[in-house]
């Protein structure tokens, strides 16, 4: 790929956005063109999305600075089936109404940060469920399945790890790329989307998608993927020992989710600057040559402009206060629904203080950091339940200056 001349290209290339892309040449020229439409599909799996879906969002939202137009795929279709990319076994089939208050959740932090409209570049809100629960089977093996090579879709990396594996693949899940790529052509056909982006995961799906529209329409297509990130230290980026990171607020509270982002590993603070926030260039330089102690304070800056662009700028300062142990307005509150039934200590800290993993929260409680309503936790696997609240909350602190309320509902 020669040197990007388009806005959007230049800034997600520099920023560490771009992992793989069909045609960069040819994306850079339709984008110095003129607005381009591009997609990301979200399957109704949770009723939440977590971080891990994060750099896809900031992606569609650099789409949306740079003057082009975000299309946010909600997949109500295809949750019906469930993604076969980089699983062992079969997803739960949700019920319709699961899959309807899921789809209701996911929604929540679209709404932050993209903006929706009418205009040119204004984002719009799509469901597969629209189109792929019309489709008749007989009319879609003749129209679509002539384009589909099944030796093809036996090499793609959701298809082949699982074979190779010797785990089973159902026949419903086999179809998942093939309604992924009618997905593709439908938003193309409707909208002028020209674009599919998303995690390294899809880049077959991707791919036998613009193949399609290319087969059947005579156009032009493109596909774009981020990494897959990791920490430095290997963790999966959205996911702690503890559980999910979520985005939406009543399943991790804007303080644990401060919490997440200042407990960033060293290594990681410059990548997940760019990422993660819109911070210029010469900032994120200066910050991330910060060493030792101080680069706590380029930590803080993450945590700040990750949590504000998600919950707002009121509630990141009010969590980098209550860290700081200046909360003018009481300690945050964090729900863990867990608690109801009974946890480990060490996974009610990772989880309320958004720690990297249940190994630095048993590491905190052995070093008698950790408090629970002012008195020691001495054991880490001790079951932690309703019966440690008081009128609902119970006060955990980690340290002298990282005090949350926690409560289970």
């Amino acid at each position: 790929m020669s040197e990007p001349r388009s806005d959007f290209l230049r800034e997600a290339a520099r920023r560490g956005f771009i992992h793989q892309c069909t045609d960069p040449d040819a994306l850079d020229a339709a984008l110095r063109a003129g607005p381009v439409s591009a997609y990301v599909g979200y399957d109704c799996t949770a009723d939440s999305l977590h971080v891990g879906h994060l750099i896809s969002i900031m992606l569609l939202r650099l789409w949306q600075r740079t003057g082009n137009r975000p299309v946010v795929l909600l997949g109500g279709g295809t949750t019906k089936i469930g993604d076969p990319s980089g699983r062992d076994e079969s997803r739960r089939l949700l019920s319709e109404a699961e899959i309807e208050a899921n789809k209701r959740g996911i929604r929540r932090p679209f709404a932050r940060l993209l903006r929706f409209g009418a205009g040119p570049a204004d984002a719009i809100e799509a469901d597969n469920a629209e189109w792929l629960d019309e489709l008749r089977y007989i009319p879609l093996l003749r129209e679509i399945g002539v384009h589909f090579s099944v030796n093809r879709m036996l090499s793609m990396d959701s298809v082949r790890l699982r074979l190779e594996r010797d785990q089973p693949l159902s026949f419903l899940e086999f179809n998942y790329m093939i309604l992924q790529a009618y997905d593709f052509r439908e938003l193309n056909r409707r909208y002028g989307v020209t674009v599919q982006m998303g995690g390294s995961d899809q880049w077959g799906n991707i791919v036998m998608g613009a193949d399609l529209i290319r087969r059947t329409d005579r156009r032009d297509a493109f596909g774009l993927t981020v990494p897959l990130l990791a920490t430095a230290s290997g963790a999966k980026m959205g996911k702690t020992a503890a559980g999910a990171v979520w985005l939406n607020e009543d399943r991790l509270a804007p303080f644990g989710y401060w919490q997440f982002w200042r407990n960033t590993e060293d290594p990681d603070v410059g990548r997940f600057l760019r990422l993660f926030t819109e911070l210029p260039e010469g900032e994120i330089a200066r910050l991330e040559a910060l060493r030792g102690a101080e680069l706590n304070q380029a930590k803080i800056v993450l945590a700040t402009e990750a949590t504000a662009l998600l919950h707002g700028r009121d509630a990141a300062e009010a969590a980098a206060r209550a860290a700081a142990g200046v909360a003018e307005e009481g300690l945050p509150t964090v729900t863990v629904p867990e608690l109801a039934a009974g946890m480990p200590a060490f996974a009610l800290v990772a989880r309320a203080f958004g720690l990297a993993s249940n190994a630095e929260a048993r590491r905190h409680i052995r070093g008698g950091a950790v408090r629970l309503n002012d008195a020691p936790v001495t054991d880490e696997a001790a079951v932690i339940g309703t019966e440690a609240l008081r009128d609902g909350t119970a006060r955990l602190s980690l340290g002298r200056r990282q005090q949350v309320l926690v409560r289970a509902a």
